[in-house]
């Protein structure tokens, strides 16, 4: 296995400062001071063509004069020098920069004419960059300290990227007196090149990072984010604080959906999908990583809170209820148990409040029986000093209970003197404590959250419904003719139309162009009918007068055809009118009244939403969005998160609503979405559902011209699973075999495969003689990325289960043209020609993906392996850096 490709900017061997300086407080100063001070466990040079010593250290003149190898640059010089510097850089064979210097493309069109030709320079000699116009980077574990910050920073297992250099610094000063560490910190100012997906690439593989924090203002590639993000969050916490929330102005919209969804709900939908947790402050950011960091496992949002004092419990409990937490309701044994330890007058309930003279037996008795409870998630546990309160004693059995438990355990000791040494043996337990309630409890929604994230990213929709297959090509070809036509806005038949491609239901309509086809329609569809004005015009039919309801006869349809028109020239005379839409009138005296839309955000691309519908959906803003694909389960987690979902029940007088019919409909829109680019915005509003189902009474769909490509998914963030790469085999001896592309759900199923494998078979594909895999191998392997790596498993059926017989995985490396692959197939199973089958399949999937070499590392002994590989048409080579090793390459 190679090194990643950014191994010289994170671990180099050598480094090179360029404007290297004694002049105090230059950048170049600083930052040979900072590497001087850090250690630097490698070769340290300063290249400055003025002087010939910097800072007690020979400098160079130039790079070409070191005579050795050099890993990564430093460059604090003028910008106009910089793309000379890259071109010198390359032809030394330096494989990493850092640009620190700013005047670049964030100054003007001088600025971005440097800026190409640093990245085209770049480029040519395959250097990396980070930066320009950053603060730099520090790796303390291997004193590497590349920044021009005043001082270091304390080694630890938290790494810290930032698009704020300023606010690294403030960071970094208060991390120093925090007993805060890091693995790494990035700043990546303007991020010309390397860019976060790339750098979370590199920590979730980096053995000294355990937790990232990340410090965002904008993404660039949403793909390359939400795939490294994900990736990362699923063996390591990931805790973002995202900036520019609240957007300045609103943008014009042509539906209703549009005007609802900002970019930061987008951003939030992302966050959902990807298993990290947002905060949104620094100190949010430090806290909940700190808990994540403890071992706490999360498991839902039912807070239990233990206090000796009856005021900080109904903060905590205020502030509870503020984010949306559950106040866990005891169980009827944990009353019982708290009843026998602590006092009569004790509340009862939750909060516990063990009284004001609790010694620290009965916050130990307390906080077990809570967490014991199956009731609850968590516990926040909360000491005010007392007269007859030991802090001290009652912090340490609080810290002993919290070693035996995984459920989340926060302590609030408040006060500051009298609470201090108590506040030492948290910090040296590394449990979470705080001065006040609220930031407590908000730590435990972050832990909250962070659990539903990780469950949400546990979930890996295909693009299409399991029912009937939806008609996509009628669905494109109404597209296309809008199009042809010059038409971005479907008419409501067009919409209406296209729903039905994809068997939502929908009311019958159709377009009356006199009051006299109007009366024919209204009597052949039968009355009362409801007219709309049908133009692609107007997203907002009500607010212009163009709608009548409830219309129970001839002489009332062809007044309102006549009232509809002259009202809607007077009040819109720029509007396109294309005569009136009538449909019966629905009656569904049950019937709730929603929105299911779809927008495209320029960023992370098209977003579903939903929440309740009408006239007045703009008024009531009760909405959820999520990033597509979507599952029933995505679609449940959507629904419940807004206001509405609370009337989908019984209610009153109202039977429940068909919760089957509303999810259906929500996951064809998915559908929708995932086989149809051109579809820039939808709204089905209303959308009905009653306990009989669900039907759109209107629909109003935006499209645009997108050019095809070999990606059908390269519209969306979240790559579906890929269903088109499920295929059925047999073998010779009639055994019938499903080759799939690996689930999260498998991995079970893999470690059982990985177990029976002989020592021979695990060695030869893991080069290791391990016995199984370690967990965060085993969710690496079983939870992939399908836009950048594939795993198919072979799989036949035994009693009802799924049995492993052999996995094929290939992962696209960096130059985005070249594959690796590894193949592993059950011992019984060889001689059978399941490898090779599984080969030529995993081959299919990375030409559809338009990868040129598919290349492998395989022992010179693994003969029965070589030999598969040269009937394949893969050529051998021994490796370059292990004689026991062959590397075997084909041109796809």
């Amino acid at each position: 296995m190679s090194k990643h490709y950014l191994t010289p900017l994170f671990a180099p061997q050598s480094v090179a400062v360029f404007g290297a300086s004694d002049r105090v407080d230059a950048v170049g100063q600083i930052v040979f001071q900072n590497m001087l001070e850090g250690g630097f466990k490698g070769a340290l040079y300063a290249i400055n063509a003025k002087n010939k010593t910097v800072q007690g250290h020979k400098a160079y003149a130039a790079i070409a004069e070191i005579g050795a190898p050099v890993d990564l640059v430093v460059i604090a010089t003028p910008p106009r020098t910089v793309p000379g510097i890259i071109e010198e850089c390359g032809e030394h064979g330096v494989k990493a920069a850092i640009i620190i210097t700013a005047g670049f493309s964030e100054v003007g069109a001088e600025g971005k004419e440097l800026e190409r030709q640093v990245l085209e320079n770049a480029s040519r000699h395959g250097i990396r960059l980070i930066g320009p116009n950053c603060l730099g980077v520090m790796r303390p574990g291997i004193g590497l300290n590349a920044t021009f910050n005043k001082g270091g920073a304390n080694a630890g297992n938290l790494a810290l990227v930032s698009q704020s250099g300023a606010l690294c610094t403030a960071i970094l000063d208060w991390a120093q007196t925090s007993a805060v560490g890091f693995s790494s910190v990035v700043s990546m100012g303007s991020s010309a090149d390397v860019d976060f997906g790339e750098i979370l690439d590199y920590l979730v593989t980096d053995p000294q990072t355990k937790s990232i924090l990340l410090y965002i203002e904008g993404i660039r590639e949403s793909r390359r984010f939400m795939s490294s993000l994900r990736a990362a969050a699923r063996v390591k916490p990931v805790v973002l604080v995202k900036v520019g929330r609240h957007e300045a102005g609103s943008r014009a919209a042509m539906s209703h959906t549009a005007s609802l969804v900002g970019s930061d709900d987008a951003f939030d939908a992302a966050v959902r999908r990807s298993g990290a947790v947002r905060v949104q402050t620094v100190i949010q950011m430090f806290s909940a990583a700190a808990a994540l960091s403890c071992g706490f496992h999360p498991a839902g949002n039912r807070l239990a809170i233990v206090t000796n004092g009856g005021g900080p419990g109904v903060m905590a409990t205020d502030r509870a209820s503020d984010l949306g937490l559950v106040m866990a309701t005891l169980s009827e044994e944990t009353i019982a148990r708290l009843n026998q330890v602590l006092p009569a007058n004790w509340s009862h309930g939750n909060p516990v409040d063990i009284i004001g003279d609790a010694q620290a037996d009965r916050y130990q008795h307390a906080v077990e029986a809570c967490l014991t409870d199956p009731n609850v998630d968590g516990v926040l546990t909360i000491l005010t000093p007392q007269a007859m309160t030991k802090p001290l004693e009652a912090a340490r059995v609080v810290v002993e209970v919290a070693n035996h438990h995984r459920k989340p355990l926060l302590a609030c000791w408040m006060g500051e003197g009298q609470v201090a040494e108590a506040r030492k043996v948290f910090l040296a337990a590394g449990r979470p404590n705080f001065r006040s309630p609220e930031p407590a409890v908000e730590v435990f929604a972050f832990l909250s959250n962070y659990y539903l994230n990780q469950k949400l990213l546990m979930q890996v929709p295909g693009p299409s419904s399991e029912h009937q297959p939806a008609d996509v090509e009628g669905a494109r070809m109404v597209i296309e003719g809008a199009l042809i036509e010059k038409r971005k806005v479907l008419s409501e038949m067009e919409s209406k139309a296209l729903l039905a491609a994809f068997h939502i239901p929908v009311a019958k309509t159709m377009v009356a162009h006199s009051p006299a086809e109007a009366l024919l329609i209204a009597e052949q569809l039968g009355f009362p009918v409801a007219m709309k004005v049908n133009s692609p015009d107007i997203s907002h039919k009500s607010d212009v007068g163009g709608v009548r309801l409830n219309l129970t006869n001839a002489p009332a349809v062809r007044a309102a055809y006549h009232e509809i028109m002259e009202t809607v020239s007077l009040r819109r005379p720029d509007a396109h009118l294309e005569g009136i839409s009538i449909q019966p009138m629905i009656v569904k005296p049950n019937g709730r009244e929603l929105i299911v839309g779809v927008t495209n955000d320029p960023i992370f691309g098209p977003i579903i939403t939903f929440g309740a519908g009408g006239t007045m959906v703009e008024a009531m803003g009760d909405r959820a969005v999520s990033l597509p694909p979507l599952n029933t389960f995505l679609a449940r987690d959507l629904i419940k998160r807004t206001r509405i979902s609370k009337t989908l029940g019984a209610f009153r007088q109202l039977p429940a609503a068909d919760m089957g019919s509303l999810e259906a409909v929500l996951l064809r829109v998915s559908e929708m979405v995932c086989e149809l680019p051109m579809l820039m915005e939808m709204d089905i509003n209303p959308l009905i559902v009653d306990e009989h189902g669900a039907l759109a009474a209107d629909a109003r769909v935006v499209v645009e011209f997108r050019k095809p490509g070999t990606d059908r998914y390269a519209h969306m963030a979240i790559y579906p699973y890929p269903t088109h790469l499920e295929s059925r085999w047999q073998l010779a001896d009639g055994m019938d075999v499903t080759i799939r592309p690996i689930r999260p759900e498998d991995a079970e199923m893999v470690q059982e495969f990985v177990r029976n494998l002989s020592d021979e078979s695990r060695y030869m594909r893991y080069m290791n003689s391990m016995q199984e895999l370690s967990q965060e191998m085993l969710v690496r392997f079983t939870q992939i990325d399908y836009s950048r790596e594939m795993a198919l498993i072979a799989v036949t059926e035994e009693s009802g289960t799924e049995v492993n017989l052999g996995v094929a995985r290939f992962t696209i490396n960096p130059d985005g043209e070249s594959c690796e692959f590894a193949l592993v197939v059950a011992d019984d199973m060889h001689g059978k020609g399941l490898g090779q089958k599984l080969m030529t399949t995993l081959m299919e999937a990375a030409r559809a993906k338009d990868l040129k070499v598919m290349e492998g590392v395989v022992f010179r002994n693994n003969s029965d392996m070589l030999h598969l590989m040269n009937r394949m048409g893969f050529t051998a080579e021994t490796s370059v850096e292990d004689d026991s090793l062959k590397t075997v390459r084909k041109v796809l």
